[in-house]
């Protein structure tokens, strides 16, 4: 298949330069263009469609949500990386940015690192996220191959009958914050079970993705602080660079935060999360990966399982990057595999009845993007 073609846009030529040159170690992309501004490159748009657009917060003439929404407008099929700063502001146009449909976001190199340790940091941060998100392009773009009848899937698992779910935890990554902004308003405000959400984020971003959250929800939503008890009707989202998890200790189970070393590269990492519920709840958790890049989350939907507790995940459809759904679907771990429209639903029934909707019948899942 054809490379990817990648559009970087950034006022500072210093950034077009680090960007271009970390980019053209991967013989998978392909760098189409650079443009100092949102005007120049909606012109090369135009001409050269990218596949996907690393797009800066703060430009002149034309600043990053403007081009954004341009973009959006005109070229719905393209996958856009904000480049923000990390601070108040930066992380508050990030947030509007994912609101109003970009795939993803990464920091913007640091003046204080030297250039070696830019390079590196994209190579390990921005180039995963390019190749996850314009493989589908890539795979849509390309003629469809002559393909054997495929394997059955692993068949999904039956969850176990009547049993109410008495804690929700949640995993999602790359697509997750406009994933959680259609899920949680679904939720009913007398929902009868604590939700805990790990969404791959730094600090202020999490904070700032709670607050508006909370204003779409029935549900409180914040994020979560050690020592507060579990309460039904109440969402947590882990604080950045904080892992989350619960404390089992005095009788009534407690949010628990910690800077324990990182799982899967990430902190918060999903992992944590769901082996912390696994060992507290058992055959009465739930587990629901959404959206992400990578593995987080396979191994503790594993323990989920070990427990009795129930795991459902986001389908292939409906998911940005199917990585971390894929993943714990490809293993047979999912009690249902669901398109995000209905992965609401099916929460609620668990919660207040301990009922599931009847598994319909389906195709057995494409290979899973491994790419993290």
């Amino acid at each position: 298949m054809r490379p990817i073609r990648v559009l970087v846009v950034d006022d500072a030529v210093v950034v077009r330069r680090l960007f271009t040159s970390a980019l053209a170690e991967d013989p998978a992309l392909e760098v189409i263009g650079t443009a100092a501004n949102g005007k120049i490159a909606l012109a090369k748009i135009a001409q050269t469609p990218p596949d996907v657009v690393t797009l800066d917060v703060e430009m002149p003439e034309m600043d990053g949500l403007e081009t954004l929404a341009a973009i959006r407008k005109a070229h719905p099929a393209v996958r856009v990386i904000m480049v923000s700063s990390l601070t108040e502001r930066g992380a508050a146009v990030t947030i509007d940015a994912l609101a109003l449909g970009a795939s993803d976001y990464v920091p913007k190199p640091g003046k204080s690192g030297g250039v070696d340790d830019t390079l590196r940091t994209l190579r390990e941060v921005l180039i995963p996220k390019i190749r996850a998100l314009g493989a589908k392009a890539v795979a849509a773009a390309a003629p469809a191959p002559a393909r054997p009848s495929p394997a059955a899937a692993p068949a999904a698992r039956v969850g176990t009958p009547g049993v109410r779910v008495e804690i929700v935890a949640i995993g999602v990554s790359t697509g997750g914050p406009n994933a959680l902004a259609a899920l949680l308003p679904t939720f009913p405000a007398d929902l009868a079970a604590p939700v805990l959400i790990v969404q791959h984020m730094p600090p202020l971003f999490t904070r700032l993705l709670a607050e508006r959250l909370a204003g779409r929800c029935k549900l409180a939503v914040a994020e979560a602080v050690a020592g507060e008890p579990l309460l039904p009707g109440k969402v947590w989202i882990a604080p950045g660079d904080f892992h989350l998890s619960i404390d089992r200790g005095g009788g009534q189970p407690r949010l628990r935060t910690s800077q324990e070393p990182p799982e899967n590269f990430c902190r918060p990492a999903v992992d944590v999360l769901f082996r912390s519920v696994a060992d507290v709840y058992g055959r009465r958790a739930l587990a629901v990966v959404l959206t992400g890049m990578g593995q987080d989350g396979l191994r503790g939907c594993r323990r989920v399982r070990q427990a009795g507790g129930q795991i459902v995940v986001q389908d292939e459809a409906t998911s940005v990057v199917w990585g971390m759904p894929g993943y714990v679907a490809g293993e047979g771990l999912a009690d249902r595999v669901l398109p995000l429209e209905e992965v609401g639903s099916e929460i609620v029934r668990r919660v207040q009845s301990g009922q599931s909707a009847p598994a319909p019948r389906r195709p057995a899942p494409t290979q899973v993007d491994g790419r993290c």
